[in-house]
């Protein structure tokens, strides 16, 4: 996996909300959380964040990220601008007190309006980075969904998805271990899925969480697009 180089990402990250302590990103598609171990992999979130993007957007070097969003993935990051908020931010997150939702294109149409999966995840240790559904093995996963629409030509579903746990690829496996993997995922698929979208149709839609300082029950959402 060290050998891997991610694509040049030309997409700069837009910052949503900003105060003294935390900011709200938008996270572009293609672009890493953080920096790799190969050096090609410099380019990331924290690192354009700790050393300013020019002309859109100042340097703060102490930014902190209490949560990733897969290379593919875009929408609402949080991040903490100095020790303490980002220390309090990945309680929260530890806790599980953060809530996240998503929104995602999947292959073929959903049967039912709103449902829940519930499939045990695993390291693959022969396929790595993937993981696997294993209920004897992994770790308890469960994602909730709710069909937005329903759309033709080709027939595809777009959801909002409320992982209840947050695993290691959680919503990319749990769609394809349910016939209706997300559409342009690399690692979860099928034969068409794939091919029928340029980038990962997946978006980080909603953040619940609790300001690191005022304690004020914050909900902020960010709009994407496919």
């Amino acid at each position: 996996m060290d050998n891997f180089v991610a694509p040049q990402c030309d997409q700069s990250v837009q910052i949503v909300y900003h105060d003294e302590d935390i900011l709200l990103i938008n996270k572009p598609s293609g672009l890493l959380s953080l920096s790799g171990k190969n050096p090609l992999n410099w380019d990331s979130v924290h690192y354009r964040l700790v050393n300013g993007q020019t002309g859109i957007t100042a340097a703060y070097p102490e930014a902190k990220l209490p949560h990733r969003l897969d290379l593919g993935t875009s929408g609402i990051m949080i991040v903490g601008l100095n020790a303490a908020a980002s220390k309090h931010l990945s309680k929260q997150f530890q806790a599980r007190t953060i809530k996240k939702r998503y929104v995602a294109m999947l292959h073929g149409w959903l049967i039912d309006d709103e449902g829940q999966i519930s499939a045990s995840i695993a390291k693959d240790k022969l396929l790595f980075p993937r993981v696997k559904i294993c209920e004897t093995t992994g770790k308890t996963a469960v994602s909730e969904y709710k069909v937005l629409q329903r759309l033709t030509q080709p027939q595809r579903t777009l959801v909002q998805f409320t992982p209840i746990t947050g695993r290691t690829h959680q919503l990319r496996i749990h769609s394809q271990f349910i016939g209706h993997p997300i559409l342009g995922c690399d690692l979860y698929n099928n034969a068409q899925s794939e091919h029928m979208a340029a980038r990962l149709q997946l978006h980080a839609s909603d953040l619940y969480f609790q300001h690191p300082v005022s304690n004020e029950q914050i909900h902020m959402q960010c709009a994407g697009t496919f």
